[in-house]
């Protein structure tokens, strides 16, 4: 999935503007995410052992799911682009498979004197419950 970038300087950024990402978390990204981050803990893994946790089977990776911000964030930045500085999370709900998550990234506060935007961060998924808050700082390019 190619995304397209819009073009954005600094100037044009103002408290409230928003982008959002959603995407499906399926079985399939849960095992890749297995193989790129080693994290093969069985919460994630083995449905057997997920079933007798408080979350009756299996969810994904709270690092999987908080991936798609960065998207969001980048969205947010557009073209030419910049840098992600920093990012607070809190997760608040499990994400199984196939749920429905869209991420989002808001700005709260502009910063001139070193080109960041300060950024309200959130998933959601396909029922409205907040998955995710956070925070995030990003910092622009000039070129």
């Amino acid at each position: 999935m190619m995304i397209e970038f819009p073009e954005r300087r600094f100037e044009e950024y103002a408290v409230g503007q928003k982008t959002t990402f959603t995407k499906e978390i399926t079985n399939d990204e849960i095992a890749r995410f297995v193989e790129l981050s080693g994290d093969s803990y069985p919460l994630h893994t083995d449905e057997a052992y997920a079933a007798r946790t408080r979350f009756h089977g299996r969810i994904a990776h709270g690092l999987l799911t908080a991936s798609l911000l960065s998207t969001a964030n980048a969205l947010m930045l557009g073209r030419p682009g910049g840098i992600y500085v920093s990012q607070m999370l809190k997760f608040r709900a499990p994400v199984y498979p196939g749920d429905t998550i869209t991420a989002s990234s808001e700005v709260i506060e502009v910063m001139p004197e070193r080109r960041r935007i300060r950024c309200r961060s959130a998933c959601v998924n396909q029922r409205g419950e907040t998955v995710i808050v956070g925070e995030a700082v990003i910092q622009k390019d000039e070129v």
